[in-house]
């Protein structure tokens, strides 16, 4: 099992130490990454369509940032596309309400933005995007496609139109994507760590993948011409479509010999991410079973070995799940049939630490690169406060891990017997959740975290310390779920400033400079 892990635990050590390196040794990162990285000169040649894909949202939470962009991205260079899958009824009467709203509140804009509604969702967003470059984005040279709850800011957007317009031979450009800030301690907690893990990774990657890099699907500006020409997806095999479409998208630009690159800079580029530990699995899920399409797509001719590794990592990403499982499950019947008895102390502890490390070394460098660099430091409120977030997040990770573990192994067991979670209008608002709606979700992890425990204990008591770290998430599962919803938790994090993002700690220094 261990071996079976090895290639993720390999891909994020790697990846962490080599961005690690390119972070705190080379003076301007991103354009050491991404040798084509230009600073707009003056307006865009170019004519570019902000593509925001909808679906049953509330408008009330989409529209503001986009204002913020309409502000900074003038006419007639940019313009505001609504690209919408709602549902007829109020969902659809309501999104066009309150799209006539902006019109009418910014009548200067008003001939710029557009709304365009399919009556079906063939292909889900991805088909949505592609019918949209065969209509009318057939007038533009790029697609910024956001998602309902993408925020970006006008200076990110034009240094990504300047890129492209200075290297023509770029199909899609990125940046690395935050998560907006919240008080709720479930986001709060996660984003943190994985705003850490996604810069040391991106960066590691982006070294050495170079121009054949990934696609996360949103938050990217994409050449309207090769992507109409090469992003096109066709049904799998079995008449389904494909879910995770944008690792497939950027393999095949890949291999008709366009670049897709990723900007490893943080400043600009934003999203929601799921307010509950609910929202956040079923998220998991709909990704789980998108990625495990790819198995079909694997073994499709002529993709080059990079096309290849780049659609087995997104594998696995969730594959690992089952192989966490069944290796404690494996580790405890060794144990309770005395195979570990000789094994010294020490070097039991060494395996688990490493094991537990490898897979978060791009994380652990992200923090590390914090630590070490003073200025960067000092954005998100001073090393103290950084490092308080740090530990805060990182046993919020070793509780939540199995949690996530189980519940994508249940599923990905289910998988093949029909179990289906297709494309679903989520929730995005900040929410509660109750005792009894976190019971009737996770009873059967904690059941199955508690007969762990207890099996261990009544045959091998010593190991208990090695089993509660993996198991001890399942047991506070109920408890877990109802308090990182809690508005008091989010608040006491909040107030003593764990786990404050740098546009947090911004917005607290402007709001304390303007009462000054």
């Amino acid at each position: 099992m261990l071996a079976g892990l090895t290639p993720w635990a390999a891909l994020s050590c790697g990846n962490g130490l080599v961005g690690l390196a390119i972070l705190l040794f080379t003076p301007r990162p991103a354009a050491h990454v991404v040798p084509a990285l230009r600073a707009p000169e003056g307006p865009p040649r170019s004519r570019t369509a902000i593509g925001v894909c909808i679906r049953n949202e509330d408008m009330a939470g989409v529209i503001p940032p986009l204002e913020t962009l309409l502000d900074g991205l003038p006419a007639p260079h940019f313009a505001l596309w609504f690209l919408s899958d709602s549902t007829e009824g109020a969902p659809a009467e309501a999104e066009a309400a309150a799209i006539a709203a902006l019109r009418a509140r910014r009548p200067a804009d008003a001939a710029r933005i557009h709304l365009r509604r399919r009556a079906v969702n063939t292909g889900f967003k991805a088909g949505n995007v592609m019918e949209f470059l065969e209509a009318e984005g057939r007038d533009y040279d790029h697609l910024l496609c956001l998602d309902a709850d993408s925020e970006m800011s006008p200076a990110a957007v034009r240094t990504l139109v300047a890129t492209m317009e200075a290297a023509p031979r770029i199909a899609i450009l990125q940046q690395i994507i935050v998560g907006r800030p919240v008080t709720a301690a479930f986001p709060r907690l996660f984003q943190f760590g994985m705003r850490a893990g996604m810069r040391a990774w991106s960066t590691g990657q982006g070294w050495w993948q170079a121009e054949k890099g990934p696609y996360w699907g949103h938050n990217a500006l994409l050449r309207v011409a090769p992507f109409r020409e090469h992003g096109r997806l066709e049904a799998l095999p079995d008449g389904r479509a494909i879910l995770s479409h944008d690792q497939v998208e950027a393999v095949r630009l890949h291999e008709a010999g366009w670049e897709v690159w990723c900007v490893p800079e943080e400043a600009g580029s934003l999203e929601g991410n799921p307010p509950a530990l609910p929202e956040f699995l079923a998220r998991d899920l709909r990704w789980a079973e998108g990625n495990m399409q790819y198995w079909s797509l694997l073994g499709a001719p002529g993709l080059t070995l990079m096309a290849r590794w780049q659609l087995l990592q997104a594998v696995l990403l969730f594959l690992c799940a089952p192989l966490w499982v069944l290796a404690f499950a494996l580790a405890a019947l060794i144990a309770a049939t005395g195979g570990f008895d000789a094994a010294p102390a020490g070097l039991l502890a060494g395996v688990f630490l490493t094991f537990w490390a490898l897979p978060a070394a791009s994380k652990l460098a992200g923090y590390a690169q914090v630590l070490a660099q003073g200025q960067v430091a000092a954005t998100y409120g001073g090393r103290g406060r950084f490092l308080r977030g740090a530990l805060a997040e990182l046993l919020f990770a070793l509780l939540l891990a199995p949690i996530r573990a189980v519940h994508q192994t249940g599923f990905l067991l289910a998988l093949p017997f029909g179990l289906r979670m297709g494309w679903k209008p989520q929730n995005r608002a900040d929410r509660g959740v109750s005792w009894a709606d976190a019971a009737r979700l996770l009873w059967p992890h904690s059941l199955l975290g508690a007969l762990a425990l207890l099996a261990v204990a009544a045959t091998t008591p010593w190991a208990l310390w090695f089993a509660i770290p993996w198991v001890g998430g399942l047991v506070l599962a109920i408890p877990f779920c109802v308090w990182t919803t809690a508005p008091g938790a989010g608040r006491w994090l909040k107030a003593r400033g764990i786990a404050a993002t740098p546009e947090e700690v911004q917005a607290k220094s402007r709001a304390g400079s303007r009462l000054a």
